[in-house]
């Protein structure tokens, strides 16, 4: 896993900015209760995203274990950010409203302890949203990107932390049910095919660290043979759920 600490100075500008991060709000809103609530926003990164989710009669804590992302963060939502590892939170059982996870299941090694704690501090009837696949966001659209690593994500992808089937069967084994979908458009972070081969040969895309070497290997010989090998493919569709008792 990266070193957030290292990584918070220039987090931001390397992951679509301010448009993602409005866009990221817009589809987390949707799915938010209305009204007075308090709302659990963990693995907060940079507060990028938190800041944009307080309402009239809504509260919006931030949590996060990373004191460089924090940090940025507590200048974007003063009082409203504490540190804490998402697998131990630093909040009481039953005590907010809604928990929100933006980009951290496809993280984890395991994503089961971090949605124990997340529906450990949730009220009955309160809502868990979080993004799900997130690497298939970048094939929601043809392109001779997403051909090339077809077979590859078929037989690899449902091994992924995030991989959508995999959380609701944990979903359903607590009792949680899905009331809502959502989307957002991940502007400017379509991939080139050098792009893509020089995240995968980093070991920076899940469903490619289960595959063999040389399947691997293969699909990044197949992008470097792809023309515009600098010219980003279409950018990707990010996905949210909501999930409630």
């Amino acid at each position: 896993m990266l070193d957030y600490d290292d990584e918070a100075r220039h987090y931001d500008a390397s992951r679509g900015g301010e448009p993602r991060a409005r866009a990221a709000a817009d589809a987390v809103e949707r799915l938010l209760p209305q009204g007075p609530c308090t709302v659990l926003d963990i693995a907060c990164g940079t507060g990028i995203v938190t800041k944009r989710l307080p309402r009239a009669g809504r509260t919006v804590v931030g949590v996060d274990r990373s004191p460089g992302m924090l940090g940025l963060a507590a200048r974007r939502v003063p009082g409203g950010i504490v540190r804490g590892d998402a697998t131990r939170l630093p909040v009481v059982s039953d005590a907010v409203d809604a928990v929100v996870i933006i980009w951290l299941l496809h993280l984890l090694p395991e994503p089961v302890p971090v949605l124990t704690e997340a529906a450990r501090v949730l009220r009955p009837g309160g809502v868990l949203i979080t993004t799900v696949d997130k690497n298939d966001a970048y094939f929601a659209e043809d392109s001779d990107v997403a051909e090339v690593t077809a077979d590859l994500r078929r037989q690899y992808a449902p091994q992924v932390p995030d991989q959508s089937a995999r959380l609701l069967r944990w979903a359903a084994e607590q009792g949680l049910g899905v009331v809502g979908r959502s989307r957002f458009r991940g502007t400017g972070q379509g991939r080139s095919p050098r792009g893509w081969r020089e995240v995968i040969e980093a070991g920076r895309i899940s469903w490619c660290t289960h595959a063999p070497r040389d399947q691997v290997a293969d699909v990044c010989r197949r992008l470097a043979a792809l023309p515009d090998q600098d010219s980003p493919r279409p950018d990707p569709l990010y996905r949210l759920i909501a999930l409630k008792s």
